[in-house]
């Protein structure tokens, strides 16, 4: 039975991105269901799929899998044959660890910086918080790739779910200009020259 993955808007949606990514890029077989955004029956038709009345959810059969992390940790069980988490036990580890603190955490990166595929490349005013989470974030990335990274361009050199769970925050840095240094650019850039990115924009 062909996995279905119930998804929101493209243009707006952080959490539909990440496991459809993921699956897109792993060559993951599944059908799409896009349930448009701000529309009177959007939850409704939502809850048809999802007990959250959010999305993104996962349909295996009669499983049901919502929240993107689960996902992610679903698939990474269903194809066991593929790197979603990286092989070596450390380095999974540190990649489960990041995902966990992206899926929690950069509250202040969230609410000011909203995902927003449309919008013109244009400069915002950061406030303190915002920044903060900058910082964090890009020393994660850069801790992971110090450690982990030599095999590829990637968190862990290869693509995997970490990089899945922090796509959303390459839109909002390159979206809303965010200065960063240069290995940050370069890892932003890597993760725009994925054919399951571009794939992404032109949905």
């Amino acid at each position: 039975m062909t996995l279905r993955l119930v998804i929101v808007n493209k243009a707006y949606s952080s959490w539909s991105l990440r496991p459809w990514l993921l699956m897109t890029h792993y060559g993951i077989a599944f059908e799409e269901t896009v349930i448009p955004m701000r529309q009177p029956d959007t939850r409704a038709r939502i809850l048809e799929h999802s007990p959250t009345g959010k999305c993104p959810a996962l349909i295996d059969g009669d499983i049901i899998v919502w929240e993107s992390l689960a996902i992610v940790e679903y698939l990474a069980e269903s194809f066991a044959d593929l790197p979603i988490w990286p092989r070596a036990k450390d380095a999974r580890a540190h990649a489960r660890a990041l995902a966990n603190e992206m899926h929690g955490g950069f509250q202040a990166l969230r609410n000011h910086c909203p995902t927003q595929f449309l919008r013109p490349v244009q400069k915002l005013a950061l406030t303190p918080e915002v920044e903060a989470d900058v910082a964090r974030i890009e020393a994660a990335w850069e801790g992971a790739r110090a450690r982990f990274g030599a095999g590829g361009p990637f968190l862990f050199g290869e693509f995997s779910a970490a990089d899945a769970m922090f796509a959303p925050v390459v839109n909002r840095f390159h979206t809303y200009d965010i200065p960063v240094r240069p290995q940050t650019r370069a890892y932003m850039d890597a993760i725009m020259a994925l054919p399951a990115w571009k794939a992404w924009i032109e949905g």
